[in-house]
């Protein structure tokens, strides 16, 4: 890219930085990573887990299921149960969702979830769209029976919209082939191929800019709350513009909705729980009422109202 589009991406979107993982770590791996260093941070007894949940849509494989393969490289009881949810941007509320779920049941008292993406992988670099925004990451959450508030949920679908944001090939509905390799060259000069991201800007814009801030005011009606009652509200990191007037339409401090974006772009699923971490230090000691947001492909999205008042953070891996 030109440097003035550079610039202008930055000032637009404000996405400076991004991580790439290396060409041999997946999004496993950094939960991997992650996950280590919260049950150390907590000399958490490896047998106390109960449930793993892996949230990604870029796993090791088509099959096995990943989360198993997690157990096994953690030393998790075989008493343990696994599995996977593929979901992007909305993923990390919903798998949320699951875990206090299960939380919830008398024989579960702690719930392991581990969301990360390697987007890297999926985009093509010489996708204008694309390859500014997304980077890698992989987060561990812990979930535990606990004396909380109770977490309320707002959790959205609409598959007509499936084809905003898609690869195109490589499933089984259209398998590999030398079909899905061909590149594409577009009206705005975007190469990929049918293995690789597509993302239709405008239309996750309106998207986001349709259900983002609905969804947001039905939770606090749902809650009783206002607005000002709230004191953070941390979105999935997507565009800062965007998320921005989302801010602007609800009627929130800016000072209260925290960014990583700027650092490390668009992790996808990943993108709340790694702004916890990095973000979350002195300034905001106020997290009683917590709202996390996200949107993305499906097409779906979800909101959720949380206490992180007693939520003990691990210090970010540099993997």
């Amino acid at each position: 890219m030109p440097d003035d589009e550079i610039e202008k991406v930055i000032k637009n979107i404000g996405i400076s930085e991004r991580r790439y993982a290396d060409s041999d770590v997946c999004a496993s791996d950094l939960c991997q990573k992650a996950a280590e260093l919260l049950i150390n941070d907590l000399n958490l007894d490896k047998n106390q887990i109960d449930v793993l949940i892996f949230v990604s849509q870029t796993s090791d494989y088509h099959q096995p299921s990943t989360a198993p393969l997690l157990q096994h490289k953690l030393g998790l009881s075989t008493n343990t149960l696994c599995f996977d949810v593929n979901l992007a941007c909305s993923g990390y509320v919903y798998g949320l969702s699951i875990a206090y779920a299960y939380a919830s049941l008398e024989s579960i008292n702690n719930v392991l979830l581990l969301v990360g993406e390697t987007m890297s992988k999926t985009v093509s670099q010489h996708d204008k769209v694309s390859t500014p925004l997304f980077g890698d990451a992989g987060t561990a959450t812990l979930i535990s029976k606990g004396d909380f508030p109770e977490a309320i949920f707002s959790l959205h679908t609409d598959g007509s919209g499936s084809d905003v944001i898609k690869m195109q090939y490589g499933g089984y509905r259209n398998q590999s082939s030398p079909e899905g390799f061909k590149n594409i060259t577009d009206a705005d000069g975007n190469i990929r191929n049918g293995e690789q991201f597509f993302m239709d800007g405008m239309d996750v814009f309106n998207f986001g800019m349709s259900v983002e801030p609905k969804d947001i005011k039905l939770l606090l009606k749902e809650c009783n709350l206002t607005i000002d009652d709230i004191d953070l509200l941390i979105y999935h990191q997507a565009n800062r513009f965007m998320t921005d007037f989302f801010s602007k339409r609800l009627k929130i401090s800016l000072d209260k909705t925290p960014y990583s974006l700027e650092k490390f772009g668009n992790t996808s699923s990943a993108s709340i729980p790694l702004t916890i971490v990095t973000e979350l230090d002195d300034r905001y000691t106020k997290r009683n009422k917590v709202i996390v947001s996200g949107f993305g492909a499906g097409l779906s999205w979800a909101s959720a109202l949380i206490d992180l008042s007693k939520c003990n953070i691990s210090q970010l891996i540099e993997y």
